[in-house]
């Protein structure tokens, strides 16, 4: 048997629906820009290099100590989880405030957020510092003791620089509950 000539065959008319639905939650994210925001000048600014000058020497302190046997005293135990912990969360706010961010987010109070962390920062790296001087002798871990005193210097270094970021965060929080 032979198909049937064109002519012959049935032809339905194609009907295509196509619904889309969004969210309001999608409608108004998607208001804004497609692509984030960068901030070129963030990192000229004091908080801005104080944040630089965080993360480098944060980064050093930590790998000063996780090159050593730190795990066999446990009080260094202590300056890794600070050290490690805000170096993250440094990071994490860099990125926050190089790609604006902060601004798609009105409904957190960012001033009040950098004032507490850049505050506690200061006070648990005063208190790390400390700890890590004072576990710094000879006696303790000769083979060690370089890298414990450079960690000790930097964990100061980085503490002066989360005061001087909890300085201008208060004063910038400090201007907004004025207003």
């Amino acid at each position: 048997m032979e198909p049937p000539a064109p002519e012959q065959q049935q032809q339905r008319p194609r009907s295509h629906t196509v619904t889309t639905t969004s969210s309001s939650f999608t409608a108004s994210f998607s208001a804004g820009s497609g692509a984030l925001a960068y901030d070129r000048e963030f990192l000229r600014t004091p908080p801005g290099l104080l944040m630089l000058a965080e993360i480098v020497l944060g980064l050093l302190v930590w790998t000063l100590i996780a090159g050593t046997e730190y795990f066999l005293y446990p009080a260094f135990g202590w300056v890794m989880f600070v050290a490690v912990f805000y170096w993250v969360l440094t990071v994490f706010f860099l990125i926050i405030y190089m790609t604006m961010t902060y601004t798609r987010i009105p409904q957190v109070p960012w001033t009040t957020v950098g004032l507490c962390f850049n505050g506690s920062a200061f006070v648990l790296y005063l208190i790390a510092a400390i700890v890590d001087a004072s576990l710094v002798t000879k006696e303790l871990d000769s083979h060690n003791y370089n890298s414990w005193a450079a960690s000790s210097f930097f964990a100061f270094m980085v503490t002066f620089c989360y005061a001087g970021n909890a300085y201008f965060s208060f004063i910038s929080w400090q201007s907004r509950i004025l207003q």
